[in-house]
């Protein structure tokens, strides 16, 4: 199944609903990054939320990270998306080896730790938005549903999503938000939270093969659901060549010069897709050219 997201509403506007499947772009962020099972899940699990909410921007030029700074030993992590399923990401320590949590489950919680969770949109205003909240879990998913609730003041459930295959690489991956209106009724509430709690997990659901809008209809039983977009969603890094240059031009003549001087090639790393750009002593004379 080909990666992608749909949007729906749901008891007659009051409930908005966004649900996707990931597995295609968590694993190649996964062979991008080398990263071992527990953070790939991590780090699957902030990508795929990181689709949906970008999809909740306004505009095609806007920007949203998600940045999680915790006290684990993954560190951080780091995604960015755009509104058109575009979706980057990485984590500070890709290698992490935890023992099961006591579900057996892989330890995302564990591996981030205690911290904080930032959203930061770039609206292309003159400084971006930020909120904060503490992590409540570690596990994403528990992190994102109180940051609706705290920040945005937008009661939601958040559910995310990472299976691995024996062999470490992803079997499934996806995830959904639901987000209540501010005029939903007391029943419709009621009726959601208890499908929410009969639910199992995401994985669960995702393994047994559902596509998004399957798992939209087993979380949004009994309501009518209307599906108002579908969007396929990858992986994808906007590094190149060219923009790696304007980087080393605005770092100024004289740390270029520096480089020239030690006479060896200098090596940058995206740390979004860990692709490396190489430059020669003759390529950097000449950006230092254009240089001030």
């Amino acid at each position: 199944m080909t990666d992608y997201m749909v949007r729906a509403t749901a008891a007659n506007a009051q409930i908005r609903a966004f649900g996707a499947t990931t597995k295609e772009l968590v694993e190649a962020a996964r062979a991008a990054h080398d990263t071992s099972p527990v953070v790939t899940a991590g780090l699957g699990r902030l990508l795929t939320a990181g689709v949906m909410m970008g999809t909740m921007l306004k505009s095609d030029s806007d920007l949203l990270t998600l940045q999680i700074k915790g006290d684990g030993p993954v560190r951080g992590l780091t995604v960015t998306a755009d509104r058109c399923g575009h979706v980057k990401g990485y984590a500070d320590v890709p290698q992490v080896i935890l023992p099961a949590n006591a579900k057996g489950k892989l330890d995302v919680g564990g591996s981030v730790g205690n911290g904080m969770l930032s959203v930061i949109k770039d609206l292309g205003l003159k400084d971006p938005y930020v909120g904060q909240t503490v992590l409540q879990t570690g596990e994403i998913g528990d992190d994102l549903t109180y940051y609706f609730a705290t920040s945005e003041q937008v009661p939601s459930s958040v559910g995310l999503g990472v299976l691995m295959e024996k062999t470490n690489t992803v079997r499934c991956a996806g995830g959904f938000i639901i987000q209540f209106m501010p005029f939903a009724e007391e029943e419709v509430v009621s009726g959601l939270e208890r499908n929410l709690s009969n639910l199992t997990s995401v994985t669960s659901l995702l393994d047994q093969g559902m596509t998004p809008e399957e798992m939209l209809r087993r979380v949004l039983d009994g309501f009518e659901v209307e599906f108002t977009e579908k969007m396929p969603c990858s992986f994808t890094c906007n590094c190149s060549r060219e923009r790696v240059e304007k980087a080393l031009i605005s770092i100024g003549k004289e740390e270029i010069g520096g480089m020239i001087r030690d006479g060896k090639p200098i090596e940058v790393n995206c740390h979004f897709c860990n692709k490396n750009y190489v430059f020669d002593v003759e390529e950097l004379k000449r950006i230092a050219k254009r240089s001030r």
